[in-house]
């Protein structure tokens, strides 16, 4: 998310002369014309001993900025101020040094100065790292995602802790929310889109593969609609590209699915229209971008470490077809 003209105009790295900063191993990363400002829990001893935001290297935090496509290239933490350039800013919602958050006390948290961050650098949005730093400060039990409290014009999101004590939550659940918000705050148009749900006459559906350095997935085949195209028409034109067909049955529209995150420069979202698609069975000799083409059963779509984000649209659909 390069928001280059915002961070050049800050003229600053951290602090303003409003805000009296207080007593942290660990410096606020912050300026004007924000696009989200990261809001941690507090400074765990890694990140104090390194004066750096998320230092911890097992701290999924820099990797999920740059896989989610917030910044262009991958940052080390002790480049923190570097992110301003690119419409990023990093405080804590507490800024005591515990050896865990559960180290915290209520008093630790400082929702007023937030407040005046929000008031001071008027970011776009606020992103929570963590559900305690927003319990912290609010004390309330969020839901991850956007959240209806607003701090004046700034929106407030919630997204999974980064910390290796949260393993409980993989990796993929932890980059899906980090690209929602990625979406969210690029301020960019949602994109029309189209998917083909291709079922062979023994039930089986067709999927593609992609695979990237920081994740694999499965999805129909499918994809944007160019200008003035109809989806009927982006359908023929996308399952010929994609896995080379031609002939084909088109059926009913499905579902509909919205999603945030940064497709490229010009789209910060897409909404994808699923359409169930009859076919005989084929063996696929031409795939365009896709990594891997594969016909799945139900049970197999179910055992996939890495399936479709819209599983259970698709497996009820495929269950009714």
């Amino acid at each position: 998310m390069n928001t280059s003209g915002a961070a050049s105009r800050s003229g600053s790295t951290t602090g303003s002369s409003r805000i009296p900063k207080p007593p942290s191993a660990v410096p606020d990363v912050l300026g004007p014309g924000l696009a989200v400002v990261f809001c941690g829990i507090n400074p765990g001893r890694v990140s104090a001993a390194a004066q750096a935001h998320f230092a911890n290297p097992r701290n999924d935090f820099w990797r999920l900025l740059h896989a989610a496509r917030f910044t262009s290239r991958l940052y080390d933490p002790n480049e923190q101020f570097e992110v301003l350039r690119e419409g990023i800013g990093i405080t804590n919602a507490a800024y005591r040094t515990t050896p865990g958050s559960g180290d915290l006390r209520r008093a630790d948290f400082d929702a007023p100065r937030l407040e005046e961050i929000a008031r001071e650098y008027g970011p776009a949005w606020i992103g929570f790292v963590g559900k305690e730093a927003y319990r912290g400060l609010f004390n309330e039990r969020p839901e991850l995602g956007a959240q209806e409290r607003t701090l004046g014009d700034t929106r407030l999101f919630v997204l999974p802790s980064t910390s290796p004590a949260n393993a409980a939550v993989p990796w993929r659940e932890r980059l899906y929310w980090f690209k929602q918000l990625a979406g969210r705050a690029s301020g960019l148009p949602i994109r029309r889109g189209v998917r083909a749900v291709v079922v062979a006459p023994d039930g089986r559906t067709l999927m593609i593969r992609y695979v990237n350095t920081y994740e694999s997935w499965w999805i129909p085949p499918g994809g944007g609609l160019d200008p003035g195209e109809s989806d009927l028409d982006a359908l023929r034109r996308e399952l010929r590209e994609e896995v080379g067909l031609d002939e084909f049955e088109i059926g009913p529209l499905l579902f509909e699915r919205e999603h945030h995150l940064r497709i490229d420069e010009e789209f910060g979202g897409q909404s994808n229209r699923y359409y169930l698609v009859r076919v005989p069975w084929f063996e696929v000799t031409h795939l365009g971008e896709g990594d891997e083409a594969r016909w799945f059963t139900l049970d197999e779509l179910r055992a996939l470490p890495d399936p479709p984000r819209d599983l259970e649209e698709l497996l009820s659909a495929l269950g009714e077809a």
